[in-house]
C-alpha cells in the first residue's frame, strides 16, 4: 500500500507539471523551432559564425525545454501507473521503490521549474564575471583565488566553457584581480544571483601565529552584452593603452604590448583585456567588456530612479556581504539575502553553489509578485 504522504507528492507534481505546460507554451516553443530551422537553411547563415552559433544555441535551448518537459511529463505518468500497480498487488518492495522514483521526479521538476524562471531579457546571455580581493593583502587575494576556482568549477560542471580574459597575480598567493568570460545558455541568469560581496572567516594559513582572519571580494557579474543592443560610445570619450600581459606562472607573458586596457573618461569605467595574444583581438574583447559595462551601469542608474521614487534605499557599502563561509570556528556557508545555508564547506567550494542561486532566483520571483 502506497503511503498517503507519497501520493500527495504525486498530486503537487502533477499540478506542477500542468502549470509549466502553461507557461512553457509548447505550441510557440514548436513555431519558435521552425524559424530556426528556416533562419539556419537560408544562404549565407554561416557568413557569420560567432552569430550562426548563437541561433543554434538559442534553438537547442528551446528544443531542450521541450523535450525535458515531454520527457517528465512521460516520467510522471509512469510513476502514476506504478502507484496504481503497487495498491492493487501490495507488494511493500514496489512501494518502496515507488516513493524513490516520486522522489527523483519531484526533484527534476524543481530544476526544470528553476530553468523556467529565467525569463527576463538578458538571463540566456553569457556572463562577464570580475572578482576583486578587499583590504588585507594576501589574506584576501588567496580568499580571490579560493573563489576564482569555486566559480570556475560550477561552470566546468553545467558543462560552461571559461575564458580568462584578465589575470594579475598577487603579491605572494592569490589574485589581485580576475575578468572571466563564462559562455553557456542562461549563464547570466544563473551567476547574477552571485553578485556582491563574499565573506570568508577562517584560521589563517598566512599567519604564523595560528589568528582567525576575516576577508572579503567583491564579485560583479555583467551580461556579455550582443551587437544587437545599442550602446553609445563615441571614440573621443576613450583612452586606449597598450602593455605587456602577465600572469600566473608565466602563462600569458608575451614579450610584445597586446594587451589593452580601455578607460572611459566621461564614467570612469576602465576594462582591461591580455587573453589573446593579438592585440586587435584582445580590443574587441575589451570594447564587449565595455559595452557590457556601460549598459549594466544604464540599469542600474534606472533602477536607482525607481528606488527613490519608491523610497526604497539599499546599502551598497563593501561591508554588506551576501554570503559568509566560516571556515572556523565551525563550519557553514549562508546567503544573508535568502537565509539558505549549508555545513558542507567543501562541497560548495568545489562549485556545488546551485542551493544558493535557486534560493535567489525564487525569492526574485516572490518579490516581483509581491
Amino acid at each position: 500500500m502506497i503511503d498517503a504522504n507519497v501520493k500527495q507528492d504525486l498530486r503537487e507534481i502533477g499540478k506542477k507539471l500542468t502549470d509549466l505546460r502553461g507557461s512553457l507554451d509548447l505550441d510557440l516553443k514548436q513555431e519558435m523551432i521552425a524559424n530556426f530551422e528556416e533562419k539556419m537553411a537560408a544562404p549565407g547563415f554561416w557568413d557569420d559564425p560567432e552569430k550562426a552559433q548563437g541561433v543554434i544555441a538559442e534553438m537547442n535551448a528551446v528544443k531542450s525545454s521541450v523535450d525535458q518537459y515531454e520527457k517528465l511529463q512521460q516520467e510522471y505518468d509512469d510513476a502514476a501507473m506504478m502507484v496504481e500497480l503497487a495498491d492493487e498487488e501490495g507488494d511493500a518492495e514496489l512501494a518502496a521503490e515507488v516513493a524513490e522514483t516520486i522522489r527523483s521526479v519531484g526533484g527534476k521538476v524543481d530544476e526544470f521549474e528553476l530553468q523556467l524562471l529565467l525569463n527576463q531579457p538578458y538571463d540566456k546571455l553569457n556572463a562577464i564575471l570580475e572578482l576583486h580581493p578587499g583590504a588585507g593583502g594576501t589574506e584576501s587575494q588567496d580568499w580571490g583565488q579560493m573563489l576564482l576556482r569555486m566559480y570556475t568549477r560550477w561552470a566546468e560542471k553545467r558543462g560552461f566553457k571559461v575564458e580568462v580574459l584578465d589575470y594579475l597575480p598577487g603579491d605572494e598567493a592569490g589574485i589581485k584581480s580576475v575578468t572571466l568570460l563564462i559562455k553557456g545558455y542562461n549563464v547570466y541568469g544563473y551567476l547574477k544571483a552571485e553578485k556582491g560581496v563574499h565573506r570568508l572567516v577562517r584560521i589563517s594559513p598566512f599567519d604564523a601565529s595560528g589568528r582567525r582572519h576575516t576577508s572579503f571580494v567583491s564579485c560583479d557579474v555583467v551580461p556579455e552584452i550582443t551587437d544587437d543592443v545599442e550602446v553609445e560610445i563615441r571614440t573621443e570619450d576613450l583612452k586606449i593603452d597598450t602593455y605587456r600581459a602577465s600572469g600566473a606562472g608565466g602563462q600569458h607573458i608575451n614579450t610584445t604590448d597586446s594587451a589593452v586596457r580601455i578607460t572611459h573618461l566621461p564614467t570612469g569605467v576602465v576594462v582591461t583585456c591580455q587573453n589573446e595574444r593579438s592585440q586587435i583581438k584582445n580590443r574587441e574583447q575589451a570594447m564587449k567588456m565595455l559595452r557590457s559595462k556601460l549598459y549594466e551601469r544604464k540599469l542600474q542608474e534606472q533602477q536607482q530612479q525607481l528606488d527613490e521614487i519608491r523610497g526604497e534605499q539599499s546599502d551598497i557599502a563593501w561591508g554588506s556581504q551576501i554570503r559568509s563561509y566560516v571556515f572556523h570556528p565551525y563550519s557553514m556557508v549562508k546567503d544573508h539575502r535568502t537565509s539558505v545555508e549549508t555545513g558542507n564547506v567543501g562541497a560548495v567550494m568545489d562549485g556545488d553553489l546551485d542551493a544558493f542561486i535557486d534560493g535567489y532566483l525564487r525569492s526574485q520571483i516572490k518579490t516581483e509578485a509581491e
